[in-house]
């Protein structure tokens, strides 16, 4: 039996393939009323949830679990009531009564990059709507000292599961040796095949490198991550993989790590000649201190050089020039984490890795190649 099916919750057809004969119709989004007098201290139930959106309070509680098998319209007028009566699910008596803990424990590095964030984010979201609450934990990958005492910090509190956020090979082989008594999953970028793809290795570099062809680019420069990174190593790999499918030249890989400092050192310490009229950077961190080392060259962006980058951060259409680059959606890639977790939790088979979304935005940064 699904573990998110109720025994006594027959089909009602709010959730399960429409209305029944004679059953009056659900109330519409705008008619969604609080079911708790205003002003009052009682917080709501699934029950004043379930009557406010017009379903069973057996759909609440699916929806609440994670359930994906309610009809779109039905989960969005149970999102409206959740929203509208600012439901809160009582975790310490939920706990009580189920003996099990409601809370899970994210450990992660680098929350200052664009992609952790983003992706804890997405993560405490999803474990929110879940009805549990997700406690993170940072590690100083410098200092080992530092990395076991947070671990043994972590085994004692009472978590339900431990997500592992892990964007490097250090933290990925700190949690691999660490003990832990709860399911721990494990959502870092892996290595890729060549037969397993990314949407973002997969479409979004084709797509980048066939927009700078189309505008008679030849010969390209890439700045990359940093070798510890599974997520640097595979858009190096994309990135060649994608100059050489179509005839294209490399004139080299440059290193960097995330930063605006490293691009623009990188591109400062090339000879004269860059032998490229292409820069295609592994973030937009990167891009922007290229674009800065290229103007203190004298050359224009994009009239000697175009330049792009990847991960679409907030301020990317605010560079001089606003920046051609692949957005990258690192927060749902948050909530299929967490949905891979709550599947070990609950006993469920693992949950579909479903690819983040990537999509290349372009603007004033890429042109057409420069004459002769």
């Amino acid at each position: 039996m699904d573990p998110h099916t109720t025994v006594d919750d027959a089909p009602t057809g709010d959730d399960v393939g429409g209305e029944l004969p004679g059953r009056p119709r659900r109330p519409a989004l705008s008619t969604l009323q609080r079911a708790s007098a205003p002003g009052s201290d009682k917080p709501p139930t699934i029950y004043d949830v379930a009557k406010a959106a017009g379903v069973s309070h057996q759909t609440v509680t699916r929806y609440l679990r994670g359930y994906e098998g309610i009809r779109p319209a039905t989960r969005e007028r149970v999102v409206a009531a959740l929203e509208e009566l600012d439901y809160r699910p009582n975790l310490t008596a939920r706990s009580l009564t189920t003996g099990r803990s409601h809370r899970i424990g994210a450990l992660t590095h680098e929350i200052d990059k664009h992609g952790p964030s983003n992706i804890a984010q997405g993560a405490a979201a999803a474990a929110r709507r879940a009805g549990y609450v997700l406690d993170i934990f940072t590690l100083d990958m410098s200092d080992p000292r530092s990395i076991r005492d947070t671990l043994k910090m972590l085994r004692q509190h009472d978590l339900a599961g431990i997500l592992a956020l892990t964007s490097t090979d250090e933290m990925t082989r700190a949690i691999e040796a660490a003990k832990f008594t709860v399911p721990v999953y494990l959502g870092g970028e892996p290595d890729e095949t060549p037969t397993e793809h990314s949407e973002l290795t997969g479409i979004g570099f084709p797509a980048l490198v066939d927009h700078l062809a189309g505008l008679g680019h030849r010969s390209f420069l890439h700045i990359a991550g940093p070798a510890t990174w599974p997520a640097a190593r595979n858009r190096t790999q994309a990135y060649e993989d994608a100059v050489a499918a179509r005839g294209l030249r490399s004139a080299g890989v440059l290193p960097g790590d995330w930063t605006a400092r490293s691009g623009h050192d990188a591109v400062a310490a090339l000879g004269e000649d860059l032998g490229a009229t292409a820069i295609v950077a592994a973030n937009d961190q990167m891009a922007l201190g290229a674009m800065l080392a290229l103007r203190r060259r004298g050359l224009s962006v994009p009239g000697d050089v175009s330049v792009t980058g990847v991960d679409d951060i907030p301020d990317a259409a605010y560079f001089a020039p606003p920046l051609t680059t692949l957005r990258v959606d690192f927060a749902a890639q948050g909530r299929n984490i967490v949905d891979g977790l709550l599947a070990q939790i609950d006993g469920r088979p693992p949950v579909r890795s479903i690819t983040p979304h990537s999509e290349l935005v372009v603007r004033e940064s890429t042109g057409p190649v420069p004459a002769a």
